[in-house]
């Protein structure tokens, strides 16, 4: 799994039928939500309240690391999961074991927040790895609100360690760890894993999207140019195939004010061999 065999981008556009489907209440079957150093005292389940998932510890995961929280006057900017935390200071390399389906895409969610759990106000920086692939290195000292990394990986075995690696003098640290089983026939690379670069719908609003409005718990976040024009629906709109993109999104499109002007995206790269797969959603919704 290397980086450069590609980085997601998914968007919601414009352009598939409408019609009335029933509203079906998605399942949480085959996911894996960690609350990383919940403490032994607390409710395990619990569900935060904000997406109705259910979240457990940690522990019968991991055999290694201690628990601490972020400080007090920090958990008001972050969800349950994210205010406590597991940290590592022995070993340098410390695993999650995870039983998942051999074979079938997988988007895995790491989210760290530092939230100066320690009182040193030093961020941490390591490396985290899939198995002996390394992912991403986490730099806290940069992302000082914390940072959410995603990547979507087909298992080759029905176990999936994913490992946290100190690589100089501070602890590595982990609040939350999210595991989602994908569709069968989505996603799919002639080889490796794709890092999430940006997942998109073209809104006006501030509010993202994630469960229960994405059956697969992807979260979606909205983007919008001041070129673009809003339109929107009230009917459900249908996007039948195995990517299940939330109705939410496809409700809500884009289109240029000038309508001689094309509908542009654009990002920028600053490692040229990196590969991109992009991932479009359109629905006629007018």
């Amino acid at each position: 799994m290397e980086r450069s065999l590609g980085l997601l981008l998914l968007l919601i556009g414009t352009l598939a039928i409408i019609h009335i489907v029933q509203a079906q209440s998605p399942s949480q079957q085959g996911f894996i939500s960690l609350d990383c150093g919940l403490p032994a005292n607390e409710p395990s389940p619990y569900k935060e309240e904000s997406t109705g998932l259910q979240f457990i510890s940690d522990a019968t995961f991991i055999q290694t690391g201690k628990i601490g929280k972020i400080q007090a006057n920090r958990e008001g900017d972050f969800l349950k999961p994210s205010i406590t935390l597991r940290y590592f200071p022995d070993g340098t390399r410390n695993c999650y074991n995870l039983k998942v389906e051999k074979g079938r895409n997988h988007l895995i969610r790491a989210r760290f927040v530092y939230g100066n759990y320690d009182g040193r106000d030093i961020g941490p920086k390591f490396n985290v790895y899939i198995g002996p692939n390394r992912w991403v290195e986490i730099d806290l000292e940069r992302r000082v609100n914390g940072t959410r990394e995603e990547i979507i990986h087909v298992p080759t075995s029905n176990s999936l360690q994913i490992c946290l690696v100190k690589t100089g003098e501070t602890i590595p640290i982990i609040s939350a760890l999210e595991i989602r089983p994908m569709g069968k026939n989505s996603y799919m690379t002639k080889s490796g894993s794709l890092e999430l670069f940006f997942r998109v719908f073209m809104n006006k609003s501030t509010s993202y999207l994630r469960y229960p409005e994405d059956v697969y718990d992807r979260q979606w976040v909205p983007y919008f140019r001041t070129a673009w024009t809003q339109i929107s629906t009230t009917s459900d709109v249908g996007n039948a195939n195995d990517y299940e993109p939330p109705k939410d999104a496809l409700k809500v499109a884009a289109i240029p004010t000038n309508a001689s002007e094309p509908l542009t995206v654009e990002w920028s790269s600053t490692t040229p061999e990196d590969q991109y797969y992009l991932y479009a959603h359109f629905a006629e919704i007018q």
